[in-house]
């Protein structure tokens, strides 16, 4: 027999999945809450609770509980590798045009906010042996965040290293005023010679730290999926690594895998 929060917490649910409560509608206070449904405050309190953990409410201090509102969701598939490249050595105008987070969720350009900053870094021992370069060599390590600008959160987290070398011929590769760059960073590299091969991704998932939580505004419980992205170039260098950390509650990753005829 369920108990009597379980019996609240069904009755809510129920009314958000079939629309009675919408996205964004505010819930009765708790005390009310606990007058319609003949319970104690804790009784509905634990019922908000668990809720709040399955993503379906929020709780705002001093506001109270909303219904939430689903996130903008992203599809990220293996295919649009080729299509930046394909885009890399198009003219300005055409790669201006659209991103990969474009590509991703279908959002255009100017539903976007967009944020980059650069640095340079001594490349420490985990880096340097995964970019096959001497600990302390100069890094550029370049941290994104883009969002939908009728949201707070951004769609992910991610902090993306290059071997200054390799790139320092083009002082515009270190200067992140020139971001968002258009045709992303495979045009970035065609920009210095640099043409990418293949492209390997591991993937990894775990709860979130609390500040990935409160960056993502992840719902309790969510986890997050990290990616490591490695660019070789034709030459067999690693040549861009990036780590992104991707909520889980709004990210689809697809995988195509097209197979040779016999």
């Amino acid at each position: 027999m369920p108990k009597a929060y379980e019996v609240i917490a069904d009755d809510i649910r129920r009314s958000i999945r079939e629309g009675t409560r919408e996205p964004g509608d505010r819930l009765p206070s708790e005390t009310d809450l606990a007058k319609h449904y003949k319970r104690s405050v804790p009784t509905v309190q634990n019922a908000l609770r668990l809720l709040n953990e399955e993503g379906l409410i929020d709780k705002q201090h001093g506001r109270g509980n909303f219904v939430r509102r689903p996130r903008t969701a992203a599809v990220r598939d293996n295919t649009r590798h080729q299509w930046e490249k394909d885009r890399a050595r198009e003219a300005l105008a055409e790669r201006a045009q659209t991103g990969a987070t474009e590509h991703d969720t279908g959002l255009e350009i100017n539903d976007l906010v967009f944020y980059a900053k650069y640095r340079e870094i001594k490349a420490p021992q985990d880096l340097a042996d995964a970019l096959a370069v001497p600990e302390g060599t100069e890094l550029v390590e370049r941290t994104y965040r883009t969002r939908y600008a009728a949201e707070t959160a951004p769609f992910n987290l991610v902090t993306s290293y290059l071997v200054r070398d390799l790139v320092a011929a083009n002082p515009d590769l270190l200067d992140d005023s020139k971001e968002p760059w258009p045709g992303g960073t495979q045009n970035q590299l065609y920009t210095v010679g640099i043409e990418i091969d293949r492209i390997e991704e591991r993937l990894t998932a775990r709860p979130p730290t609390p500040e990935e939580a409160e960056e993502l505004e992840l719902p309790p419980g969510t986890s997050v999926i990290l990616l490591r992205k490695t660019s070789y170039d034709v030459h067999d260098r690693v040549v861009d690594i990036s780590d992104i950390t991707l909520p889980g509650d709004r990210t689809e990753l697809l995988f195509t895998t097209p197979l040779e005829r016999w």
